[in-house]
């Protein structure tokens, strides 16, 4: 028997403490005024808050990958419901109603531009400020988002996010041809032909290899099961293809380059344990199971490693195997989803020991969450905290590193596992 993957609760620092950091740093430090609705001044911060403006992602804001306004917009406004607190609510469509209303999507094709550059006011397709490229499975992710953020609100604001995630699919659909395997391009043109250089302009070799692709199959399974459009033969088609390559599970960060990434496995389970349930089908289920969730036990970290809390973390990748934060989230929350399945305890404890190890790197007193835990020093000690060889990133991403727990937590919380003390 190896070392066991767990950590004991923190009593002093309950899970729901954690998330209630979480939240606290995002609102009182990065939110600002913009067209008479709130946005985030940045998509990457110090812990006081200060943009990083030498950073790709520092003077960018909007719903794109690393900036997350949908998905965070969403988990505060499912926090502000959980603890109602109305004007955490508020504040949270206030954020949704800035990507609904400034101009990031056009509302006849359902095409959805990722990012607004802040200090020149202009709209661009990718994280380096340009619109050479985009990633069509990180705008299905975005479609998603407003999906289920949708099943939380009525009248207006719900017709018009179910209306995008309806046509961003139809544009994808007739926009995005599959690659020579059948998989989905990591990176299109704005017009959907193939990009299949990397974000450099070199030759990609995740192309047809990206677990990116996966949010399409998550975005049209959602729509189907809510009948707002039949994607039941495209779901078929394109579950058969990862399936039958053994599984795609290459890096969904647009800035990394490995063909086994961690979240791309959690993705995978959380995608196909609903195309499962659709199309009633007990092969993919179990694919889901045995292939994509167990898989996740190799990025496992069950000691500390280098004197930093490591613990109950996973690493992203072996070509880059900082912990970032999003990541373990997005695993715990494939975890809970497997436990409310199964009930098998192991994975319960998976998803409570992921969620244990995340919390003990909130800075306490302004509740900021790392973006990542550099083990292993991949990007330079010069980025730590206090110059250290080893340990935390001294930045976060607020909408996404800094908030994704708080899915889990809440899915934690609906299933009794997680003590509820608000």
């Amino acid at each position: 028997m190896g070392i066991p993957f767990s950590l004991p609760e923190d009593p002093d620092y309950t899970l729901l403490d954690s998330a209630k950091d979480s939240v606290r740093f995002t609102m009182e430090r990065t939110f600002v005024e913009y067209n008479g609705r709130l946005a985030s001044k940045s998509s990457f911060v110090d812990k006081d808050g200060n943009i990083m403006g030498w950073h790709d992602f520092g003077n960018l804001e909007g719903p794109g990958w690393a900036a997350n306004a949908v998905g965070g917009a969403y988990e505060l406004y499912a926090f502000g419901r959980h603890t109602e607190d109305a004007s955490l609510q508020k504040k949270a469509l206030s954020l949704l109603d800035h990507v609904l209303e400034n101009g990031f999507i056009d509302y006849e094709t359902g095409f959805i531009t990722g990012y607004r550059e802040t200090t020149t006011n202009q709209f661009c397709l990718n994280y380096q400020h340009k619109s050479n490229w985009f990633c069509p499975g990180s705008m299905a992710k975005i479609a998603y988002q407003l999906l289920i953020f949708s099943d939380l609100v009525d009248g207006e604001r719900k017709a018009k996010m179910q209306s995008v995630a309806v046509k961003t699919a139809d544009w994808i659909h007739r926009n995005i041809r599959p690659t020579a395997n059948g998989w989905y391009p990591r990176r299109c043109h704005p017009t959907g032909e193939h990009y299949p250089q990397n974000a450099y302009g070199d030759g990609d070799i995740l192309f047809e290899k990206s677990g990116d692709g996966l949010f399409i199959i998550q975005l049209n399974t959602a729509l189907t099961q809510r009948g707002l459009a039949d994607y039941t033969d495209a779901v078929r088609r394109s579950v058969k293809v990862f399936v039958d390559a053994g599984g795609i599970f290459g890096s969904i960060n647009h800035d990394t380059y490995d063909e086994h990434e961690c979240v791309a496995y959690a993705v995978a389970f959380r995608t196909l344990r609903e195309a499962a349930k659709l199309l009633k089908d007990d092969a993919i289920r179990a694919f889901a199971y045995d292939k994509c969730l167990a898989d996740l036990d190799q990025f496992k970290m069950t000691e500390d490693r280098n004197g930093v809390q490591t613990k109950g973390l996973l690493y992203m990748e072996k070509s880059w195997d900082t912990a970032y934060l999003w990541e373990n989230a997005e695993a715990a929350l494939a975890y809970f989803e497997a436990y409310e399945d199964t009930g098998k305890e192991q994975y319960k404890q998976d998803a409570l020991t992921i969620l244990r190890a995340i919390a003990k790197h909130h800075q306490r007193d302004t509740g900021f969450l790392t973006e990542g835990v550099d083990w292993n020093n991949h990007v330079g000690k010069q980025h730590h905290f206090d110059g250290a060889e080893y340990g935390d990133i001294q930045y976060t991403e607020p909408l996404l590193n800094n908030l994704h727990l708080l899915e889990p937590t809440l899915l934690g919380i609906r299933l009794g596992i997680i003590k509820d003390n608000k």
